[in-house]
């Protein structure tokens, strides 16, 4: 027999690990475990976590249907899970466990467990390089190094890409399935234990066909305007899948394949930018197979962790609530408080603030939306929160700053988005929208002045950064 470990990887299709199984013809079963202490240290958003329990209710209904059914069992730690899969493969005396790899160092360590604790056993253990589509190692610049730039990496990205193609493999076996007996272990229903925080994700559908007609409709109504319409957060102009990717609901390959295959080269501009942010997700990724620290709270950069913060309590909660007199940032905080989610634009802007307005260690602000997300992803979000703080890969220059009000102006010209989630402004004309303290009336309005002036926050943070730069050059 075959034991399938799933992880975030919650899908039949274009699944690797289970494909594989499902080919050998060996009777399989399938085996999530719950680590709620792992994930608390991990900080995992609480509708994330509601999101996978409905998912993994789906997903059984999908494996029974080829009678493969979906086992589950709750352990605190990684390691534990790692240990109590040993124990199962071992008591059944499976050929082998088939897993799909993930690549932060927690995740890692946890595998290597598994690899010990079956070594000397005759069970194969095999890893399937299926969370990207292409492994780490495989894009390398010409020293046979890691790329640290993304546009480069990006060049040989494609150029891989296109020589070596790519499959999406539908799970079309059905086959006698497995039976797993061990204690703690039961096959999962809605009444399993989960003794992890959760918050309604009823927003997101969980079903095969709504999730694959999702990434259907925007490739054929919305993905062509991406470059133009991606950073209008009042519009609806991105694809809105990341939570599926997220938990694996969802395949990269499913989403490159529908972009890439689905009309006649060359790509319109829309499918390229669409392409580019897929790819970004890869390139992070990678960086975190090869950079084990960025797993561990480091920057990037060395000079990164010279850096002095002031993070000042008052104005971090003041961030967090949406309460810091800049709509823009307030909408958007708002929206991640209440959706479990933020527009990526937004996401950038709100982390730009907290970071080079309010001097707060990027590393807090990393944490609060990793507690939030529904599409929380480890390597994406370190990135991008680095990439802000200009500590990263490939990251902002510290010099570049965003102005909050521009930002407000440029992407929400009418104050469409603001005024969905700070409704005290409904009052102020469109033109002060961005910048209500300037209104006439400003006094009459509930909603607080400016924590900080921009202007001001700018040369302290450029006096910060310059002075962490001259301390690692020994100035």
């Amino acid at each position: 027999m075959k034991i399938v470990w799933l992880r975030r990887d919650l899908r039949l299709d274009d699944n690797s690990a289970l494909f594989t199984a499902g080919q050998s013809g060996e009777p399989t079963a399938a085996l999530y475990v719950s680590t709620p202490e792992t994930w608390r240290s991990h900080q995992m958003a609480p509708i994330q976590a509601d999101l996978i329990f409905r998912r993994l209710a789906v997903f059984s209904e999908s494996l029974a249907s080829h009678n493969i059914k979906l086992y589950y069992a709750q352990v605190p730690t990684f390691q534990c899970a790692a240990r109590l899969v040993a124990e199962i493969a071992a008591s059944h005396h499976a050929s082998s466990v088939l897993f799909n790899k993930e690549y932060e160092i927690d995740e890692q360590r946890r595998d290597s467990e598994l690899y010990e604790r079956l070594e000397n056993r005759d069970i194969e253990v095999k890893g399937f390089d299926d969370k990207c589509l292409l492994k780490p190692g495989s894009v390398l610049n010409k020293q046979g190094d890691y790329f640290k730039v993304f546009t480069p990496f990006k060049k040989a990205y494609l150029a891989e890409l296109y020589k070596t193609g790519f499959k999406v493999n539908k799970f079309t076996s059905a086959h006698e399935g497995a039976e797993l007996t061990h204690e703690g272990v039961e096959v999962f229903t809605s009444q399993s234990p989960f003794d992890y925080p959760r918050e309604s994700s009823e927003h997101y559908s969980v079903k095969d066909d709504n999730i694959i007609g999702q990434l259907r409709s925007f490739a054929a109504e919305r993905i062509d305007n991406y470059h133009s319409e991606r950073d209008i957060p009042s519009l609806s102009g991105t694809s809105q899948l990341s939570a599926y990717l997220a938990i694996g609901a969802l395949s990269i390959r499913q989403c490159m394949a529908r972009l890439m295959f689905d009309q006649p080269m060359p790509l319109s501009q829309g499918r390229e930018v669409w392409q580019s942010e897929l790819i970004w997700r890869e390139f992070y990724q990678h960086l975190i197979y090869f950079e084990p620290k960025l797993c561990k709270g480091k920057s990037f950069v060395p000079w990164g962790d010279s850096l002095r913060w002031l993070n000042e309590e008052d104005k971090i909660e003041a961030w967090k609530q949406g309460r810091t007199g800049y709509p823009i940032v307030d909408a958007a905080m708002r929206q991640l408080n209440q959706t479990g989610w933020m527009h990526n634009r937004l996401r950038m802007v709100v982390a730009s603030f907290l970071v080079k307005d309010l001097h707060v260690d990027w590393r807090i602000g990393e944490a609060y939306f990793i507690s939030k997300l529904v599409d929380g992803d480890y390597a994406a979000n370190n990135g991008g929160w680095q990439w802000c703080a200009s500590t990263g890969c490939d990251g902002q220059p510290y010099f570049r700053i965003f102005n909050p009000v521009t930002q407000g102006e440029k992407f929400d010209g009418m104050g469409e988005f603001v005024l969905s989630w700070v409704p005290e402004l409904s009052a102020v004309p469109v033109k002060w929208i961005h910048k209500p303290w300037m209104w006439p009336n400003a006094k009459s309005l509930s909603y607080p002045a400016p924590i900080v002036d921009h202007k001001v926050e700018r040369e302290i943070t450029l006096a910060l950064y310059k002075e962490a730069k001259e301390y690692m050059n020994g100035a």
